[in-house]
Order: structure tokens, then C-alpha cells, then sequence
């Protein structure tokens, strides 16, 4: 018996492992068993860290299938980027309205590693983006775009690209495995915001390109391997994609209103259209290697 969780395929093997740490360790904490997992596996990313948040997840979904059954949670996880309490943050309203040309020298910074940075990009998008900041678990990079007075423009955040997408994978020509082996030279632009009060023609989609021109270089930086394109998720109802359109990203169909949780298709989802922008001009041999 085999099958893929969490991106990792499982053998009997690899369960009887599992099994026998929680046999042989029932005081280990869940933290300490998926730390020793990983290790006993190799399984790091490609700075060589030890995939501790995905071991964790891999050992929540075995529990919920009835595969094994995990030791009492022993505290609320205070990993940084799962904070459901955002400060809120104090803005200045005063309007931004001009041509992109008035602006001046703008700013792009990528922050995910500054924590003050960070705290501020939770801020304004858990006060003015229609999905909040939904947090920023796993691989993620956060940037925020400033006028030359230091001024919060727009900040934007990137993460895991969705596991399945069928408009997508036939567009990017993957088959099952391909997606498997490389849907991390995919990522996901979950949210992008202009601040409300911002009003700059031109600002959305030259704030989209100037960040995928440094996306994967950034991304090579902090995770030790690059990206080849990048997606997004536009509501049909609230958006017209108008910006992403500007910055030459590329509609490839729409989902199909049902949610990844929804096995019995009885929950509607709002319909999205589905947008791809390549990094690379050989970005299919790359994600169909």
C-alpha cells in the first residue's frame, strides 16, 4: 500500500515507522515526534531546514483518516505566522491621488523576514483586504510598496500555489506526477492590497510587475530554490482582473465553484477566474521536468 499526503508519498513502511515512534515514545510531544520524522526521513527543503510544519500537517491528516492516533495537543501552537490577534494599525487616511509619474521613487521591499514589517502587513490586511490576513504558513513572501516619504502604499503576499487546479494543470501541461514532483516552482498570490485612501492609476499593475521581476530571486534566497510562475484567484463578482490583465498575467479558465473541502459538492464557492503569469520563458519544460 501507497499514497501521497502532504506532497510526500507513504509506503506501509513509512506507517509502521510512525506507528512504532508512538508505540515506543507515548510522553513525546507532537512537536518532537514530526521533528524526529523529518530527520529519520531527510526530509528538508532546499536550505536544508527540516520540514517540521509539513510533518506536523502530514501527522494531523494520517490522524483525521484513522491512520494513527496523536498524542493530546499540549499547548496552542505559537508559531509567528498563525496569530489569529492582529494589532490594528494607525494609518494616515490622508488621500494619495495622482499620476504614478507624481509619485516619484517608489519603494519595494521584501519584509517577511522583518517581524515589525510583517506585523504591519497582517494590519492592513486584516483592516482592508475583503479576506483578512488569513496568515502566512509555509513557504510565503510578503513585500510592501512605499511612496519616497516612506509612505504604505500596497503590500502583497505570496505561498503555496493550490494542490489541484485542473484549468491550470492543463494549461501548464502537467500530468499527476509532474504536479507532485514540482508544484513548488509554482506559487500563489494570495493577497495584494492598495490601501483604500490610495488613489494612483497604473500603481496595481506596475506594483505586480516590478515584484515578479524580483519573485523568484527572492524566493531562491530564503527557500534555496527558484519559481517559475505564479497564480491567482480573481471573484468574478468582485473583480474584473483589470490589473493583473495590465501586468501581462494570463487568464487560463475558472474554477469551478466548489471549495477543497467540499467532497460531497453540496457547498457553492464563489467562482474565480484563474490567472497565470510566467517567470521564465521556458516555464512549462521547467514545471513538466
Amino acid at each position: 500500500m501507497s499514497f501521497t499526503l502532504q506532497g510526500r508519498e507513504l509506503s506501509s513502511d513509512d506507517l509502521g515507522l510512525i506507528r512504532q515512534l508512538l508505540q515506543e515514545h507515548p510522553r513525546w510531544s507532537r512537536w518532537r515526534l514530526s521533528r524526529v520524522l523529518c530527520e529519520r526521513w531527510n526530509w528538508r527543503n532546499a536550505v536544508g531546514q527540516i520540514k517540521d510544519m509539513a510533518g506536523r500537517t502530514l501527522l494531523l491528516k494520517l490522524q483525521e483518516r484513522g491512520h494513527i492516533e496523536l498524542p493530546p495537543r499540549r499547548q496552542t501552537p505559537a508559531n509567528r505566522m498563525r496569530q489569529t490577534q492582529v494589532t490594528p494599525g494607525v494609518w494616515d487616511p490622508s488621500a494619495t491621488a495622482s499620476s504614478l509619474g507624481e509619485l516619484g521613487s517608489l519603494e519595494v521591499s521584501e519584509v517577511s523576514r522583518d517581524r515589525s514589517q510583517r506585523q504591519r502587513v497582517a494590519a492592513a490586511l486584516s483592516q482592508f483586504h475583503y479576506l483578512g490576513f488569513g496568515g502566512a504558513v509555509g513557504e510565503n513572501l510578503q513585500y510592501t510598496v512605499r511612496d519616497g516619504h516612506g509612505r504604505l502604499l500596497a503590500c502583497l503576499v505570496f505561498g503555496a500555489a493550490a494542490w489541484k487546479c485542473q484549468s491550470r494543470d492543463q494549461f501548464i501541461g502537467w500530468n499527476l506526477a509532474q504536479r507532485r514532483r514540482n508544484l513548488g516552482g509554482l506559487a500563489n498570490n494570495s493577497r495584494f492590497l492598495i490601501l483604500p485612501w490610495v488613489r494612483v492609476p497604473g500603481l496595481a499593475s506596475w506594483a505586480l510587475g516590478s515584484v515578479a521581476r524580483r519573485l523568484s530571486s527572492d524566493w531562491q534566497a530564503k527557500y534555496g530554490h527558484p519559481l517559475h510562475a505564479v497564480e491567482t484567484f480573481v471573484e468574478q463578482e468582485r473583480f474584473a482582473g483589470t490589473a493583473y490583465r495590465a501586468a501581462h498575467w494570463l487568464r487560463v479558465g475558472t474554477t469551478t465553484g466548489r471549495t477543497r473541502q467540499d467532497r460531497s459538492r453540496l457547498l457553492a464557492a464563489p467562482v474565480k477566474d484563474i490567472y497565470l503569469h510566467p517567470l521564465h520563458r521556458k516555464f512549462r519544460e521547467r514545471l513538466c521536468a
